[in-house]
């Protein structure tokens, strides 16, 4: 066999191998958007009162839920008439049955009398600059903002029906990432001060395979795209070749 023929050989080769990466990489692009697409809505956060969590004008993706899967600690998107009839943003810190409190001698926030450790507040030091206390209903939510000086949660609802409490159906997301502005990009974490109780935290969502998916099906497009343009480079040399032998 000769030069030319073994170069157009792996040349052919070569181009097999980069329309399969291509194919590949396509459906691993378009079906971690689509999968995404399902799971996901975008939201802006309305207020600062999640701070720094997430700050007012971020934009978020919240994965879509059934308030049957909100854990305590989950910061959630939740649609209620007394709260104004507009999605709002807020973390549980109550569920179902318990009573929520605060503050202790040292300032926390207590389930059923046991402290909770919160790193995610905006101050330090304190839970709540007013003292609380509620039962919360079974079926229901408690949900305060991680900004507690300026938010208003189920705190300034506290004489409302359900002690401030919102049900588990108005809920419609869990927020999982933040995607907007790029500096304040990346996941929500769950807070592990949470773990220990009842249920413990929620799992991560979907979104991290659904972006792998995404950027290695990405990196297979360029790269199969690259790959078959070198190939058609070698072998248009080859051809080149093998004729300029020939009349020779």
């Amino acid at each position: 066999m000769s030069r030319a023929e073994r170069t157009g050989g792996r040349g052919r080769l070569g181009h097999v191998l980069s329309s399969l990466a291509v194919a590949v990489g396509c459906v691993l692009f378009l079906g971690g958007f689509v999968w995404a697409a399902l799971l996901y809505r975008p939201y802006t956060v309305p207020t600062g009162s999640m701070a720094p969590t997430v700050e007012a004008g971020d934009r978020v993706l919240a994965e879509r839920i059934d308030g049957d899967e909100v854990r305590r600690g989950d910061v959630v998107v939740f649609l209620d008439p007394l709260w104004g009839n507009m999605p709002m943003i807020k973390r549980v810190v109550g569920v179902g049955g318990e009573t929520v409190r605060c503050c202790d001698r040292d300032g926390r926030l207590t389930i059923d009398g046991e402290p909770l450790e919160e790193p995610y507040l905006k101050q330090r030091g304190h839970a709540s600059f007013s003292a609380f206390e509620a039962t919360v209903p079974e079926g229901k939510l408690f949900l305060l903002g991680d900004h507690r000086g300026s938010s208003l949660d189920s705190r300034t609802h506290l004489e409302d029906a359900g002690n401030g409490s919102v049900d588990r159906a108005a809920v419609t997301g869990r927020l999982d990432a933040t995607v907007w502005p790029p500096g304040s990009a990346g996941m929500v974490e769950r807070p592990e001060g949470f773990a220990a109780l009842p249920g413990g935290i929620s799992r991560p969502g979907p979104l991290r395979p659904a972006l792998l998916a995404i950027a290695a099906g990405a990196a297979l497009i360029f790269g199969g795209a690259a790959q078959g343009a070198v190939a058609s480079v070698r072998g248009k040399r080859a051809r080149l070749s093998h004729n300029g032998g020939t009349h020779r």
